[in-house]
């Protein structure tokens, strides 16, 4: 939503009827002055958007409603992952950053706002004693000085609407980092959780070849068969669970990643997952939009129109150079030689006038200036077409890699579910002497890598549906209308109020 600015009343004062009159009048007169604006009548550009995503028709995809807001619970129905995305939404740095720079943004447009009123307003004062002869003098003087640049050419208006749309470009950055939070979160979610079940596997495929081994060992033991049955059970075994720790190692790094997500030491995760749980479960049909959502959807897409409508207003505040600068000054005061005496009418003081400016002789230098901001500009066009074509790009493979993921899942399912049965059957042909143990011994690797091929596939799926929604831009919508100055922790804020006071609540989406 764009934001309009503008300016709520004029200061006045006043001075005895008969001297005033002019005063007030060249104010007035200065209020009422538009004047005009030389910058570009900016509109949003118009750039290529598909009409139809490639993957179109797929079952698993539907193009007819828009990306769910909270993604991640209607995708996964997790309250554990629900709980960390609240968690991070609360305390992570990155986010926190982020708002302190549209915080930031706020106070540049209430400056560019505030540079549309008399540029000086300055009350002054002095007390002076000296010696003038043989008298011995005093001299007070209290007086308001007043300037006022008039916005003939919309130089100042131009760095508002500048400023204004900058600010707009900051929310869509912090909304850019808000959705990579998230992503981040879900996507270490299931990394924890696919590296769970993968530990699982492996102690299961442990499990099972250790009673191999012992049957290898009691047919060895009883004159069956040789010892190297045994002997290739036992480096079947100890190479299995040689995986452990590696697999263990990787589950540490995810948390301590997801500990930093949360704006925690790593280690201090405590409870927040759990006991080990299963691979988040996606739906099984997802909604995707239009390809045309993108564009007020992905907040890198939003960020990069609201920079080109900052710099389009820097044309106009580097034409306004080109024009003469018009002002008025004014000032009011008493001076008396004695303090008693201030204010009275014999001791009044004032003066008004006006004036202008104008860089006649500047060598080209503003007309350069105006060719460069204009050069900024069309390179920010050029950086937003590129933009959207990237953010499709990204959108397209994140859908596809989501629709292939589902079909390689289920060929993994099927081969895997065969090689669990194959496991079955030659382990008790090998029992009863029908094969030899290198056919139990290729069921149990090929088994060992199918279901961990299993529980990666899983969790495959389940990953490329959250990169489905980062790409999409899922996710911001969480911030609704809430003040960037609310999104500062009380703590963060009382530090801030006490080094440079109250801060306002000036911005809502």
């Amino acid at each position: 939503m764009k934001k309009r600015v503008g300016i709520s009343s004029a200061q006045s004062w006043s001075l005895k009827a008969a001297r005033k009159a002019s005063f007030a009048t060249i104010l007035a007169a200065s209020v009422s002055i538009t004047g005009c604006t030389l910058g570009p009548d900016y509109h949003p550009p118009a750039v290529p958007v598909a009409d139809r995503w490639i993957e179109r028709g797929e079952s698993e995809i539907s193009s007819s409603a828009p990306v769910a807001p909270l993604w991640w619970e209607q995708a996964f129905s997790d309250p554990r992952l629900d709980e960390l995305v609240t968690i991070a939404l609360e305390q992570n740095l990155s986010l926190r950053s982020a708002t302190l720079r549209v915080m930031q943004s706020q106070q540049l447009l209430a400056i560019a706002v505030g540079n549309q009123f008399p540029q000086l307003q300055q009350l002054t004062g002095s007390a002076a004693r000296f010696k003038q002869s043989n008298l011995i003098l005093e001299e007070y003087d209290v007086g308001f000085n007043l300037s006022w640049e008039l916005d003939m050419w919309g130089r100042f208006r131009g760095q508002v609407r500048s400023a204004a749309a900058s600010m707009e470009a900051s929310v869509a950055a912090y909304d850019g980092v808000l959705v990579s939070v998230v992503a981040q979160v879900a996507q270490i979610y299931v990394q924890i959780r696919t590296t769970q079940s993968r530990l699982e596997v492996a102690r299961r495929n442990i499990e099972l070849q250790s009673q191999s081994l012992h049957i290898a060992r009691a047919k060895a033991d009883a004159g069956e068969v040789s010892d190297l049955d045994a002997e290739q059970a036992e480096s079947l075994l100890y190479n299995t669970k040689a995986i452990v720790p590696g697999l263990e190692s990787t589950l540490q790094q995810l948390k301590n990643s997801l500990a930093v997500l949360l704006g925690r030491t790593p280690g201090t995760l405590g409870d927040l997952l759990g006991s080990p749980g299963s691979i988040p479960v996606v739906p099984p049909q997802i909604a995707v939009g239009m390809p045309q959502d993108l564009l007020r959807q992905r907040p890198d897409i939003r960020a990069a129109e609201r920079s080109l409508a900052a710099q389009g207003a820097q044309i106009g505040v580097a034409r306004a150079d080109l024009y003469p600068a018009f002002s008025i000054a004014g000032a009011i005061g008493s001076q008396a030689m004695d303090i008693g005496q201030l204010f009275e009418g014999e001791t009044e003081t004032w003066s008004i006038g006006g004036g202008f400016a104008w860089n006649l002789f500047n060598y080209g230098r503003l007309r350069s200036n105006v060719r460069l901001q204009d050069a900024r500009f069309q390179q920010l066009l050029e950086d937003y077409r590129q933009t959207v074509l990237e953010a499709q790009a990204d959108a397209e493979n994140a859908i596809v890699a989501y629709l292939k993921s589902h079909q390689q899942l289920a060929m993994i399912d099927r081969a895997a579910a065969a090689s669990q049965r194959s496991v079955a059957l030659s382990t008790a042909q090998y029992t009863n002497g029908l094969v030899g143990f290198n056919t139990v011994i290729s069921t149990l690797t090929a088994d060992a890598n199918q279901q961990d091929q299993l529980a990666q596939a899983r969790g495959a799926v389940a990953a490329s549906l959250v990169q489905v929604y980062r790409a999409l831009g899922g996710g911001w919508q969480v911030r609704g209308d809430l003040l960037p100055v609310e999104l500062v922790p009380p703590e963060t804020r009382e530090e801030m109020e006490q080094r440079t006071g109250s801060w306002r609540k000036v911005f809502r989406e």
